[in-house]
This record gives structure tokens, sequence and C-alpha cells, in this order.
């Protein structure tokens, strides 16, 4: 499983309603959409298991596990434009900028 990004790694809660103002604030409200994600799908994997163990429709199970799906290809996303912002804005414009975003890139089409 890789692993989540230094960029996302801590957070601190800022007032609802309030636009990121900074880098770092930035990196937190990546960080709070990630987990939210994350945490809406643990929560319809385990919707999933009891359907799966009541015998529900198979085509309602497929419905529930591509609603799973989707959050988790949100929560990557999202994942990597929190890294991907903190990429462009951490290297001053050159060569370094460029190999950087481009390893991004990488990750990009190798997972998406």
């Amino acid at each position: 499983m890789p692993s989540v990004p230094k960029t996302i790694a801590t957070a601190r809660r800022r007032p609802s309603g309030c636009a990121p103002s900074s880098a770092e604030d930035r990196r937190n409200e990546h960080k709070r959409g990630v987990v939210l994600r994350l945490k809406r799908a643990e929560g319809q994997i385990r919707g999933v298991l009891r359907m799966i163990e009541n015998d529900d429709p198979c085509d309602a199970i497929a419905q529930q596990l591509a609603a799973v799906r989707n959050a988790l290809d949100r929560a990557f996303f999202e994942m990597m434009a929190c890294t991907l912002e903190s990429e462009i804005n951490g290297a001053p414009e050159s060569d370094e900028r460029h190999a950087r975003v481009s390893e991004v890139l990488r990750i990009l089409s190798k997972y998406a």
C-alpha cells in the first residue's frame, strides 16, 4: 500500500467557511478531503459486506461496489492533487521542478 505523502501528514482544523490562506492550510484541506472520502468508502465497504451476508441481489451489490470504487478514486486524486501542488510550489523554477512534476505524472499514469 502506498504511503501518504508528507504533504498531507499533519492537519490543523480551520474554521468552517474559511478559504485556505497558506500552503499549509491547503495541505490540511487536501488531507481532510482524503480522510473524509476514505471514511465514506469504509462505510460503503461495510455496507457491501452486509449486503453479501444478507444475500442481496447482485446488481444492488455491484452498484455499491461501483460507489466504493468511485470514493477511492476521488481520494486518490485528492491526494495526488496535493502532491502535485506541493511539487509545483516547493521547487524553484528549474529542471528540478520539471523532474518532480514528471515523477508525480508518472505515478498518476501508473495508478490512475
